[in-house]
């Protein structure tokens, strides 16, 4: 019965995701937050983009190329990223506290500063997490060929 349930939960969370993500359209437009260069087109933050001008309902779209959609795609995978990597910075800072706590606490006890000593080495393992996250939007572009 353990493993049936987290088995029936992900499946119904599936069901109800992928029809989601595969009717989702691109936008008509996106603004961007971080500057991209894509071959040798670059995008300001700040910058909208999206296939013609005038039909972006956050603005007048500032850049017309026909990489508009590559654009956005970058743009939300760099979002997304941003906030893993606070996230996880977040949690690490979170994890050396209670691990330095656990050791100042731990009266000798070694089985309370090994405990402290798995929280800190969880905390490195996170920030090298986050870190690698950080790389993620330009192992995608490279895949991409851009």
């Amino acid at each position: 019965m353990k493993k049936i349930l987290p088995a029936l939960v992900l499946l119904s969370l599936l069901a109800v995701l992928v029809p989601q993500i595969a009717s989702a359209q691109v936008p008509e437009c996106c603004k961007i937050r971080r500057a991209i260069t894509i071959d040798t087109e670059v995008v300001a933050p700040g910058d909208i983009v999206g296939p013609t001008a005038g039909y972006c309902p956050i603005g007048t779209i500032t850049v017309e190329t026909e990489k508009w959609g590559l654009f956005c795609v970058i743009n939300t995978i760099n979002t997304v990223v941003d906030w893993i990597f606070v996230v996880l910075i977040a949690l690490v800072v979170v994890f050396v506290i209670m691990g330095a706590f656990t050791i100042l606490t731990a009266a000798g006890d070694p089985e309370k500063i090994s405990k402290g000593r798995d929280y800190i080495l969880y905390a490195a393992i996170g920030l090298i997490v986050a870190l690698l996250a950080r790389a993620v939007p330009a192992i995608v572009k490279a895949v991409m060929g851009y």
